[in-house]
């Protein structure tokens, strides 16, 4: 290793943050700290804004990913929000009695839309108790028998006529069931059919002439008993009616009286008062009957045609409400109307109308995922025009337009809601593109961040909220080292020394696990050694194919060396993420070169297994080099460079580092170490620029290195900018500690040159000259030579 290696080397102290023994200290004290949300200023701000802009068209787009807390911020400062909203009107949907197919809309003051149904329900109840007792009455069965008596004299004269007239004759006029018939009569007898047949032809041919003309005459008198029936039957309907209307007069008095101030209850009342009249007329029996299950059938058909349909219902001091919808489909978004089967077809009314999201938000807050409400067909639309219109509208056409069932388009109700859409940071661009009105409708963004910053206020809050949950887990409490493993774990997440990450949701599960381990070892006090047992059981029960991938090394079904020195050939470091979890291995990468004209060749793009931004960071190598070298020459050269043993498609160019480093190893034939291993993108200049996943490269290495015996020599280069995102487990930092390992970082190319070539690098002089015995010379110089091959030399 060269001289100067220790100038690119890290110390313990850098490879993760440095906390304050004092600060973890005073953050275990949460005396007179209240729960409340860590960070995220900016999207809080968007809230508040977003809220008290009381206009349409500011509704709000929460971006950020999974895990960040947006649910649980938006939730916290809507319900300080809705606390503070007055309680939106109760909805109810009524029977509409001229159009049955047009269900009509009542609105009422928070906490009415029941009290109404009870009392309708009530008068229903009070008119099947009065009737048809009612019909009983002295008075109504006086006027009844009136109406009938009526009937029964006209009858009667009728008759009475027709039988003088048959007297007279000497024919007797009987009646029987409702039937007239005729009888001769012989000296004072009525005769029986057998002695009119014992009668003379002549003297039965006189009776059937007079007979005759009787019946003449019995239907002359009777030709107006049709009409007679008839105005019976209407005498005695108006006298139900009126009987009826009297009956319902007070009780629908009362609830006039009751509902004096509501011009909608009042027009409902005076609409429904000639209906209610016809059912019971129709349904009405004028006795009582026995029969109760049909008297409970009859109550259900006066329910179903004036109990009004309560849609929406707020208690008084409810204030706003807050809706969140996990599944947007059209029917829980915008309500459905229900069907139910009816001799063969499908029937619905009034009183199957059902509420959506929209409905229950109605006046307050509706919560959606935009995921999900982007993936349902049709309903964006549908959401976009509802809040444009201002009105909700329940589309029963397209889903029940079939030729066996009843149709009813209820009427739409005034919408006045705020919408709140959870979705990524690309969907939200996504749309911006592609949907004209989407930012016309959300004008608000809420843009959530990663990182939360590190100070004492927010490690206390923390602090405030891991106790919380510690006693939600009944543990007692957190010690001084457990907090510190804990915040180490958040920067960790993060992925910098000086920033805690946003995803708070996580240590707060670190935290019921390690109460896990905590309560297996009879411990009522959360420690270090708990934090990581929950980290180690994790690991261990996701950590099968990183296991698998270190024996396949140590097995040697994947050559990976760790020590030696080899010419086009080095280490670079991958990160793998399989499902949740991410683990680094090392990669060995090699190149060849030889004399030709092709130029660098990837493989890995030839095959089509490298993807756009590795195939960039292998292109730009020709940039460098011919930057580098090629000042005074044409860049002529053939080289291969390939990632061995890989079978997968390989995207990022965090691997350019190590494929320059292994490309001029095989042009100048200089070996390179095998201790070492590489990671880090470059530019055209040959800078040195940061990369993903640092810790996780660093440890896959580390892993197979310690595996195989450390012997003090083995390290990793990674970019200098790298240095803040370094939050490296214990086991390393306990190795760099005890100079088993190394954490080199780099600026540019040259210093990882000199770092695994064991030799220096070399600055051109004043006349653009290399140094003899630099790696810099000898490339220059193997350069020259493949260029005067190809392109034959100005000698020749």
């Amino acid at each position: 290793m060269t001289h100067n290696s220790h100038k690119y080397a890290l110390t313990a102290e850098h490879l993760g943050p440095q906390l304050d023994k004092n600060l973890i200290q005073q953050a275990l004290d949460v005396t007179g700290l209240s729960s409340t949300f860590i960070g995220q200023d900016r999207a809080k701000a968007a809230l508040n804004f977003a809220i008290g802009m009381d206009m349409p068209g500011y509704n709000l787009y929460v971006m950020g990913e999974p895990a960040l807390g947006r649910y649980t911020l938006v939730q916290d400062i809507l319900q300080q929000a809705a606390s503070e909203k007055a309680t939106p009107d109760d909805w109810c949907y009524i029977n509409n009695f001229d159009d049955e197919r047009i269900p009509g809309t009542l609105r009422l003051v928070p906490g009415e839309g029941k009290v109404l149904v009870k009392k309708v329900e009530a008068l229903i109840d009070e008119l099947l108790d009065t009737f048809p007792a009612a019909f009983d009455n002295p008075g109504y069965q006086r006027k009844k028998k009136a109406i009938h008596q009526a009937f029964d004299d006209k009858y009667e004269a009728a008759i009475a006529l027709v039988e003088r007239k048959a007297l007279e004759q000497q024919v007797v006029l009987y009646e029987e069931n409702g039937a007239v018939s005729f009888s001769p009569v012989v000296d004072g007898k009525a005769l029986d059919d057998n002695e009119f047949a014992n009668l003379s032809e002549e003297k039965r041919q006189f009776f059937y002439d007079l007979v005759s003309e009787l019946e003449t005459i019995l239907n002359e008198q009777l030709l107006e008993l049709p009409q007679w029936k008839r105005e019976l039957s209407e005498n005695l309907r108006a006298l139900r009616r009126e009987t009826i209307e009297q009956a319902i007069k007070p009780l629908l008095k009362q609830l006039e009286h009751d509902y004096a101030g509501e011009l909608g209850v009042l027009r409902y009342l005076r609409d429904m008062k000639p209906a209610l009249v016809k059912a019971m007329l129709e349904l009405l029996p004028e006795e009582a009957e026995s029969d109760k299950l049909e008297e409970l059938d009859i109550r259900s058909i006066f329910v179903g045609d004036f109990v009004p349909n309560v849609l929406m219902h707020h208690e008084l001091m409810d204030g706003a409400p807050i809706i969140f919808e996990p599944n947007p489909s059209y029917g829980n978004l915008f309500g459905r109307v229900e069907y139910s089967s009816m001799q063969g077809s499908l029937y619905t009314n009034y009183r199957m109308i059902r509420p959506g999201a929209l409905h229950k938000a109605n006046g307050g807050y509706l919560v959606l995922d935009a995921d999900r409400l982007l993936s349902q067909p049709g309903v964006w639309d549908a959401l976009k025009l509802a809040l444009k219109s201002g009105e909700i509208v329940i589309d029963t056409l397209s889903d029940h337009a079939v030729t066996n069932s009843t149709i009813i388009t209820p009427k739409a109700i005034p919408l006045s809601v705020k919408v709140v859409l959870l979705g990524s940071r690309d969907l939200y661009y996504l749309v911006q593109d592609v949907d004209d009105e989407f930012n016309e409708l959300f004008r608000v963004l809420a843009d959530f961040e990663h990182y939360l910053p590190f100070n004492e206020q927010t490690v206390r809050y923390m602090s405030l909220q891991i106790q919380d949950q510690i006693q939600q887990m009944e543990m007692e409490t957190l010690s001084a080292c457990g907090l510190k493993q804990l915040l180490n774990f958040s920067f960790r997440q993060a992925e910098h020394q000086r920033k805690l990450s946003a995803r708070f949701a996580e240590v707060l599960e670190l935290v019921r696990e390690a109460c896990f381990y905590a309560a297996q070892h009879d411990s009522t006090e959360l420690r270090a050694e708990h934090v990581q047992m929950a980290l180690q059981g994790k690991q261990y029960r996701t950590g099968r194919i990183s296991e698998s991938f270190l024996e396949d090394i140590q097995e040697g079904q994947i050559l990976i060396d760790t020590d030696d020195w080899a010419v086009g050939k080095i280490n670079g470091l991958t990160v793998l993420e399989i499902g949740d979890t991410a683990f680094g291995t090392p990669a060995r990468i090699s190149t060849t070169v030889f004399a030709g004209s092709t130029g660098v060749v990837d493989i890995e793009r030839e095959v089509e297994l490298g993807k756009s931004i590795h195939s960039k960071g292998v292109m730009l190598l020709t940039g460098y080099l011919g930057a580098k070298y090629a000042q005074h020459f044409p860049l002529t050269l053939s080289a291969n460079i390939a990632m061995e043993q890989s079978y997968g498609l390989i995207d990022g160019d965090s691997a350019s580092l190590a494929e320059v480093c292994a490309l001029i190893s095989a042009i100048a034939d200089i070996p390179i170490t095998q201790s070492l291993a590489v990671t880090g993108s470059i530019n055209q200049h040959g800078q040195v620029q940061a990369i993903g996943g640092v810790n996780e490269k660093i440890e896959g290495f580390f892993r197979l290195c310690q595996s195989r015996g450390l012997t003090g020599k083995q390290g990793c280069i990674i970019p200098a900018s790298n240095q803040l995102n370094l939050v490296l487990n214990d086991e390393v930092i306990k190795a760099v500690e005890q100079g088993q390992f190394h954490i080199y970082v780099v600026k540019g190319v040259d210093e990882a040159l000199e770092l695994l070539m064991d030799m220096p690098a070399g600055e051109r002089n004043s006349k653009g000259q290399y140094p003899k015995r630099t790696i810099n010379y000898l490339a220059l110089r193997r350069l020259e030579d493949i260029a005067d091959i190809v392109n034959g030399s100005s000698d020749d």
